[in-house]
């Protein structure tokens, strides 16, 4: 059962619980009443009531995965007829309540007002018509009158804001659904959107993001309707106030932009009535082919960073409507941050591992073909006159390009997904370690504190590849003779340490990863393999004598 179902079952059994409530509220007050026919006949029809309420409640609790309810209808005629058998109006008031709480819950405050009303009335007239009242005291009648409507609205109005808060928590359930990182950025802007633009009634939904870092505007447009896969637009900075307005914390409705048009707005920081409400420009209106539109600013980072708009309602937006918009965007600030951040993060390790691989093919098979290159020509002009250091020499050549085409196996082969186990992971580390020491002149001491680990699938494939990439990096770069590497866990977390006595990095001390992105430094890729199973990265660095790579990640 989804959550905004349960949340609809939770209010259902609100009413089915304070039926009975009520009920013997009723029985009560009728008890009170001095003993007559009427009498006797009432509290024989709200035992009744009451046994069947009580089936109710068994019952719904059967056929809770059907959602069934009893009719709210079948609640109004009982207590029409109990009105009629009643002795007095007093016991009528409990059924009367309930009627107004579980309407304003099923129905909501704008049916179940006039309701209460008309209710009410036929109270006060039944007791007036039974000579419990004397007509001339006019004011007491009128009196009765409101003070029975009041009543019945207060608790109209609890029902109303329990269904509300229903459809408020529905809404957000299925917008927490559509703002999945595993479905991409794409995909969960397209279901966002969608969303939005059903639920305002809205022709189309826009979302602009201003991404600093790249100095751009996307605009992601979708219309009502379609399915098909998002592509943003980007645009310069320089459009920033042609989309995404001249002051970002206003929260605007435009119904109509002709002439002097029909809007209202406010500032979303102290509620402040805007008296001069910032337009779109024309060529921004004619591209987006506005009529009408609602908009409101998102956040990432603690500052306004884009902006929503829905386009052409299909009928005029209210103020509640920029409202209910103002707080969506609020409740979505932190699930956007969290993909626009995944997407950033995701750019930045793909371009630096394509930058890797780049360095790597350039200072490795790239340098060597140059090489041979040169070898090849020198070994050309020597073959009339010294063929025999020829033949030496192109000997010597084929076991370098036997050489090089191992290396660049080795290469492609690390380049591939690799899937790794949790019972495999120190055996795949152990082999590795082996044939890193055949390898290379790096003495490689491999300590493993425990041969079973608990840790997912997941993280050991993560923990894999840091540790691979780790020792790659000091065999290629750090120029060291000795490297230490140890894998432990206990009750909580699983810590990977690689210690190497090499040159270490360019900057001195120790730093977290977040510490290391903020001054654009250390292993990119690494960085980021710790960050998506959670672990935190720690390095230290002492150039000229080694550095240290610490990743802990938490268990459970």
């Amino acid at each position: 059962m989804s959550p905004h179902q349960t949340d609809r079952h939770h209010f259902d059994r609100q009413i089915v619980y304070a039926r009975p409530v009520f009920i013997l509220l009723a029985l009560l007050a009728v008890l009170e009443q001095p003993p007559s026919h009427e009498l006797r006949r009432s509290v024989s029809f709200l035992i009744a009531y009451l046994i069947v309420s009580l089936l109710v409640t068994q019952l719904e609790r059967l056929l809770r995965k059907r959602s069934w309810h009893l009719p709210l209808v079948c609640d109004l005629f009982a207590l029409g007829y109990f009105i009629y058998i009643s002795p007095s109006t007093v016991p009528v008031w409990f059924p009367f309540m309930f009627i107004c709480y579980a309407g304003g819950i099923r129905w909501g405050l704008g049916l179940t007002v006039p309701l209460a009303g008309a209710l009410s009335l036929v109270l006060v007239l039944r007791t007036a018509g039974r000579g419990e009242m004397d007509w001339m005291r006019v004011v007491a009648w009128l009196g009765l009158l409101a003070g029975t409507f009041v009543g019945g609205v207060g608790l109209a109005y609890l029902g109303d804001l329990n269904r509300r808060f229903a459809v408020q928590i529905d809404f957000f359930s299925r917008i927490n659904a559509t703002m999945q990182v595993d479905q991409g950025l794409a995909e969960s802007l397209r279901l966002f959107l969608e969303e939005l633009a059903t639920t305002f009634s809205a022709e189309e939904a826009l979302l602009l993001y201003r991404d600093t870092d790249l100095e751009r505007i996307f605009l992601w447009r979708l219309k009502a309707g379609e399915s098909e896969r998002l592509v943003p637009e980007s645009m310069p900075l320089s459009r920033t106030d042609g989309f995404l307005l001249d002051d970002m914390d206003a929260a605007i409705c435009w119904n109509s932009l002709t002439g002097p048009g029909s809007g209202f707005g406010w500032d979303r920081r102290d509620g402040k009535v805007i008296k001069n409400l910032p337009r779109l420009p024309g060529p921004a209106q004619q591209e987006l082919k506005v009529q009408s539109l609602l908009t409101v600013a998102f956040d990432q980072e603690g500052q306004a960073s884009g902006r929503i708009f829905l386009l052409n309602g299909r009928k005029s937006f209210q103020k509640q409507d920029l409202a209910w918009l103002e707080r969506v965007a609020a409740h979505v600030s932190p699930a956007l941050e969290n993909i626009f951040l995944l997407r950033h993060l995701r750019a930045r390790a793909i371009e630096a591992e394509r930058s890797r691989i780049a360095r790597d093919l350039h200072d490795g098979i790239l340098q060597t073909l140059l090489s041979i290159e040169i070898q090849l020509d020198v070994l050309r002009r020597r073959v009339p006159t010294a063929p025999d250091q020829a033949v030496s020499g192109l000997a010597s050549l084929q076991q370098t390009v036997k050489n090089e085409g191992a290396e660049l196996r080795q290469t492609v082969t690390d380049l591939r997904p690799l899937r790794v186990q949790s019972a495999d992971l120190v055996d795949l580390m152990r082999g590795f370690a082996e044939r890193y020491r055949n390898e290379s002149t790096i003495a490689l001491d491999l300590l493993i504190d425990s041969a079973e680990l608990r840790a997912s699938d997941r993280v050991c494939r993560e923990i894999f590849q840091i540790y691979r990439e780790a020792l790659n990096n000091i065999k290629k770069h750090a120029k060291a003779s000795h490297v230490v590497v140890k894998l432990s866990q206990d009750d909580s977390r699983l810590v990977l340490v690689v210690d190497d006595n090499g040159e270490g990095f360019s900057f001195a001390g120790r730093f977290t990863g977040d510490e290391l992105d903020r001054l654009r430094l250390g292993p990119i890729s690494i960085k980021e393999r710790a960050r998506t199973v959670g672990g935190v990265l720690t390095v230290e660095s002492n150039p000229g004598h080694g550095a240290r790579l610490t990743i802990e990640v938490p268990l459970g």
